[in-house]
């Protein structure tokens, strides 16, 4: 399906342009439910950015994002939604995130205040995966992202 999916942006592109190997396919959030509601944020056009751990980068041995990749984002079921094409890629402590990020990161009600709370909730289920606990200065892989496909969806 995936595979299907990558073919469907490649067809989308002009013939004599060059044809990118298929990407990482992944999903946001930590559950299936997250997964779904994260994605759909995307897809409205309102969500535009996310947050890592970079502990968790170093930790699984993965390389950060880079500038101009392409990726593909998964909902909770695994199927593909979209392409994405990172844009910005920003290492900053937590506590150093500002509204304008919260506000692109396109969750809640889109205030830093609701970005700070959701996201110690998230990094606090997250992280002692890794033998790691939140801490506000913790860095964080902060990325800016674009929508270059989107799929319908398989039935």
């Amino acid at each position: 399906m995936i595979r299907r999916f990558w073919r469907s942006y490649l067809d989308t592109l002009p013939e004599d342009s060059h044809r990118p190997p298929l990407p990482e396919a992944w999903s946001f959030g930590d559950t299936p439910a997250l997964a779904d509601e994260l994605a759909e944020l995307v897809l409205s056009g309102t969500k535009t950015a996310t947050s890592s751990a970079l502990w968790e980068y170093e930790t699984d041995g993965e390389s950060l994002p880079a500038e101009g990749a392409l990726s593909i984002v998964l909902d909770g079921r695994g199927e593909p939604r979209c392409v994405l094409e990172t844009v910005e890629v920003r290492i900053r402590p937590f506590q150093q995130v500002d509204a304008d990020f919260a506000f692109q990161e396109g969750e809640g009600d889109r205030s830093l205040s609701y970005w700070r709370e959701a996201h110690r909730r998230f990094f606090g289920r997250t992280l002692p995966r890794i033998g790691r606990a939140f801490r506000e200065d913790m860095p964080l892989v902060c990325e800016r992202f674009r929508v270059v496909h989107v799929g319908s969806r398989v039935a």
